[in-house]
């Protein structure tokens, strides 16, 4: 949770908590820890009730919709039925993808040819004559 901050962040986040809740500081972590252990129990509740409800052994990660049906509910082989009528599918639109990168690859070489090929008529011909400047009108004049 906390790999991106440095040792100086965390203390600055802690003076900052130190300075909103004060004296209070204390007794707002230990409700915070307090919370966490309840959320973390009633988890663990649900998970044995659901094991005890399906007679089979439950993980928290095993409560994702997809790893449930794979591993409670599909066997191997009828997994891979489902996945076999739309596997051609997928090849075919991975083919046709690549088929699209290739064509965009072609279509920047030639958009970096004629880049650097106008790159080069633009530095040998003559300068621009540069834009007259701009008159300035007098607002109070009538």
């Amino acid at each position: 949770m906390f790999e991106n901050l440095n040792w100086w962040e965390i203390g600055a986040l802690l003076m900052l908590a130190l300075l909103i809740f004060g004296e209070r500081l204390p007794k707002v972590i230990g409700d915070g820890l307090r919370m966490l252990r309840g959320l973390r129990s009633m988890a663990q509740n649900a998970t044995s009730d659901l094991s005890k409800e399906l007679g089979t052994d439950i993980q928290l990660e095993d409560l994702h919709p997809k790893a449930f049906i794979r591993k409670h509910i599909l066997s191997e082989d009828e997994e891979q039925a489902l996945r076999k009528p739309l596997q051609s599918l997928f090849d075919d639109v991975k083919q046709d993808l690549n088929g699209v990168k290739s064509d965009l690859n072609g279509v920047k070489a030639n958009l970096n040819e004629t880049a650097s090929d106008l790159r080069s008529v633009g530095k040998s011909s003559a300068p621009a004559e540069s834009p007259r400047p701009a008159q300035r009108f007098d607002l109070d004049a009538t």
